[in-house]
């Protein structure tokens, strides 16, 4: 298993209530945004964000958190072993359309 990755906090803000319903209102520090989890798409910036509500309000009454989303998917296994191999067949063998 691998060992939890820390949080890393990017901002807060609060719920707000306005005439078309509740939103997040949010603040984020972008001179303490990791670079290694920003990533460049068509040209432009970019970074995954969570934003999640807190159980409850802090001492400033910010009840809404924001965090950098650091999930990646786990490399898979490309190769297989040699009895893999001898015993595999490949999908134009086993399925002829």
């Amino acid at each position: 298993m691998s060992e939890p990755k820390k949080t890393i906090y990017a901002g807060g803000g609060k719920q707000v209530t306005g005439q078309y319903g509740t939103f997040r209102a949010v603040t984020i520090n972008l001179s303490d945004l990791p670079s290694e989890h920003i990533f460049e798409y068509n040209g432009k910036k970019y970074i995954k964000l969570n934003v999640s509500d807190k159980q409850e309000p802090d001492n400033y009454g910010k009840d809404v958190s924001v965090s950098v989303n650091t999930w990646k998917p786990e490399k898979e296994k490309t190769e297989l072993s040699d009895s893999d191999n001898a015993n595999s067949k490949s999908v134009s063998e086993d399925y002829r359309f």
